[in-house]
């Protein structure tokens, strides 16, 4: 079999254990919320909610079936579309359907379309300062074990890795925003309206959800490149002339393909700290969205926002496959 084949097969095989994957957080999440003696039909019938009320509304939201009738349409929904109720009231939820908000009279998918921006400018931008400046940092300190630029990345991450993101936000807020005056405090503004005003209330979210993934990953690329010189390759490179910066390089390919491969596990983590950096900076994201649905037992949003963070999170993981077959090629060879 060819390397490009054989590529595709590993890729096609990665896809279908990602779909495999998504199905079974599908079904846990109704289980679990199947589960819950709140009822969402009980929220949306109204008062006085008769009991013939509540089994109309149940039948209209479709909760007077069985929890796996109700799993399977979910997916069905997912796929082709979904129709709540009969007649002239009936609902469509077009493909792909994630649910209906009775409460808010909106698909799930339409809510986190809307709120999708602010928390995607969120992670993105805090991913790449995550990304560059933990690998910046790792390089700088790993090259040159035991200098004073060394130690001095080691305290700072030391510092950073231990610092909850919830504190770090709230330092930042009240010591930059309301002593110094220097950051808005709270608010998103669209790229689309204004990149300046976007990029400039993003900075510090940014900065504060990136501080302790940053932190994490300067320890371990350092660690990495200090492995990496210790190779006989290296040695080799070296002892035949290779210039510095060539040496270097073949290092931090090697030195970052554990990093990109962990980045990947980290995605959730990433995407549960924009819940808290949007709570503490008063943006109206995702992660507003769940707490508000989870204060008010909105269970469409909670299941719909549950697999849809599930399935960022495993495309962030076939993309991250991607990248570190590109740095090397010998784990799509393993495999």
């Amino acid at each position: 079999m060819s390397g490009p084949t054989r590529a595709a097969v590993s890729f096609g095989r990665a896809v279908v254990a990602s779909v495999a994957v998504l199905l079974a957080v599908a079904l846990l999440t109704y289980l679990v919320f199947f589960l819950l003696p709140s009822d969402p039909a009980q929220l949306s019938c109204g008062k006085p909610c008769t009991p013939e009320n509540l089994a109309r509304a149940q039948e209209f939201m479709g909760l007077n079936k069985g929890w796996f009738t109700q799993f399977t349409d979910f997916v069905t929904g997912v796929v082709s579309g979904r129709t709540f109720g009969t007649g002239g009231n009936r609902i469509h939820c077009p493909a792909p359907c994630l649910g209906y908000s009775f409460q808010q009279n909106e698909t799930v998918l339409r809510l986190i379309t809307d709120r999708m921006p602010v928390t995607l400018s969120i992670t993105v931008g805090a991913a790449v300062l995550w990304m560059v400046f933990g690998i910046g940092a790792g390089l700088v300190a790993g090259v040159r074990p035991g200098s004073v630029t060394d130690r001095v990345v080691i305290a700072v991450t030391a510092v950073g890795s231990s610092t909850p993101v919830y504190l770090t936000g709230l330092l930042a807020v009240y010591v930059f925003g309301f002593q110094l005056n220097m950051i808005p405090v709270s608010g998103y503004v669209p790229f689309t309206d204004d990149p300046v005003q976007w990029a400039w209330h993003l900075v510090t979210p940014w900065l504060v959800l990136a501080c302790s993934g940053a932190c994490l990953y300067a320890r371990l690329m350092r660690s990495n490149i200090i492995d990496a010189y210790a190779q006989n390759y290296i040695r080799t490179a070296q002892a035949n002339g290779l210039p510095a910066r060539r040496v270097l390089r073949h290092a931090a390919r090697n030195g970052a393909v554990p990093v990109v491969t962990l980045f990947a596990i980290e995605v959730s983590l990433l995407l549960g700290g924009a819940v808290i950096t949007e709570t503490v900076f008063g943006m109206a994201g995702l992660g507003r969205l769940l707490i508000d649905a989870v204060a008010k037992v909105d269970l469409p949003i909670v299941v719909g926002l549950t697999v849809f963070s599930a399935f960022l999170v495993l495309v962030a993981n076939l993309a991250v496959d991607a990248v570190t077959r590109l740095l090397d090629p010998r784990v799509g060879d393993a495999q």
